[in-house]
């Protein structure tokens, strides 16, 4: 027979603000891919897309650094959003033997878009709360992601 604590193991996992805060991003993540999907985007190609209007043009190797993701996973994304039109690589000005990735017009406006629809998706997870708890929730967790990059 179980003693007390352990009946009560899992109700205590899950009061834990880990896994708390990990099942709603985990939500949050979801409603955004589902919204992006709307433009034929995945989270990945978003932050891909979104990396490069906003540093481009740039050298593959930066998008690697920039988003911390394998090389390889970066050529075949950019293959991906060169394909639908969102970027194009040219000739990098400062080394004719590298390309740099830039965000085509369509690109951008299809960045505006999934802003719209990111947004949307943030606002239905966070439905629940008054507009004041929204704002302290979201001064809080910048508090701990600051925390989390300053160790």
């Amino acid at each position: 027979m179980a003693d007390s604590r352990s009946t009560r193991a899992l109700q205590h996992i899950q009061s834990l603000p880990s896994w708390l805060t990990g099942r709603v991003a985990a939500r949050g993540r979801d409603l955004v891919a589902a919204a992006l999907a709307a433009e034929g985007l995945r989270l990945s190609q978003h932050a891909v897309l979104a990396a490069v209007a906003e540093h481009g043009p740039l050298a593959q190797a930066d998008l690697v650094r920039r988003l911390e993701i394998d090389p390889k996973d970066v050529v075949g994304l950019v293959n991906e959003l060169q394909g639908k039109g969102l970027l194009q690589r040219r000739p990098n000005p400062s080394d004719r033997r590298k390309n740099a990735v830039s965000a085509t017009p369509e690109g951008l406006a299809t960045l505006q878009r999934c802003a719209t629809l990111a947004d949307q998706a943030n606002q239905q997870l966070l439905a629940p709360l008054s507009t004041a708890e929204r704002e302290l929730l979201i001064t809080l967790l910048q508090r701990l992601q600051r925390d989390d990059h300053d160790q």
